[in-house]
């Protein structure tokens, strides 16, 4: 395939490519959650020993600000974009026709997919050669620690003499190997609801969101 010369590797095992990028619309059974759900876990530890090594003098919060920004969903989708994965995906037409191969979940989903189906089928150094190769110039974007939201919306709270970020889980759904959650944020009457594929990083979107609507006023 032609993505495989866009990102450097070619893969022993074609069938795990085609995997990668089936969305869950085309096929309810075989399709890139699986995937998804292993490409996030072997992300976080290539990034997290490359911190670590990057960055000898940083603490362990500094380097977890770094840590959270690089494996968000941003990262993830600015990745997608940039090898142009989604005009790769297979879709179902009502999410084609839905601009699904633009939508950021899709986008960040299908490169968690894509980095699992390279470490299966080449190992952990084929991946790392992968996530290297792509995070280094959002890893080099920041000379300093980056925020995360949830800490940048306690900041304005407190500045403002408010009470504290209250988050609250509304809702969990899908399979038990590929959850999906909802969360609630409210400061006093601003409120903002955010999902993710982990209670944190759907924090992480809420305060996200409640931040944007905040700075919009």
């Amino acid at each position: 395939m032609a993505i495989e010369e866009t990102i450097g590797y070619r893969f022993n095992d074609a069938s795990l490519l085609e995997q990668a990028l089936t969305h869950r619309s085309a096929d309810a059974d075989t399709n890139n959650q699986r995937l998804e759900f292993l490409g996030d876990r072997v992300l976080g530890i290539i990034i997290a020993q490359k911190l670590f090594e990057r960055f000898p003098d940083e603490r362990e919060g500094e380097l977890a600000r770094r840590f959270a920004g690089l494996v968000s969903g941003v990262a993830l989708a600015d990745v997608a974009q940039t090898i142009n994965l989604g005009q790769k995906l297979k879709l179902s037409s009502s999410e084609e026709a839905s601009d699904g191969r633009n939508n950021s979940s899709s986008l960040e989903d299908s490169c968690e997919a894509l980095i699992g189906a390279i470490y299966l089928d080449g190992g952990l150094d084929a991946a790392r050669t992968f996530v290297l190769r792509f995070w280094e110039d959002i890893m080099s974007r920041d000379s300093e620690p980056p925020k995360d939201a949830k800490t940048t919306l306690q900041e304005w709270a407190q500045a403002h003499g408010l009470p504290l970020p209250d988050y609250n889980e509304l809702e969990r759904s899908g399979p038990a190997h590929a959850p999906q959650f909802t969360v609630e944020v409210r400061v006093r009457e601003r409120r903002a609801v955010g999902e993710g594929a982990s209670k944190r990083s759907a924090e992480q979107d809420a305060a996200r969101l409640l931040l944007e609507e905040i700075g919009g006023e």
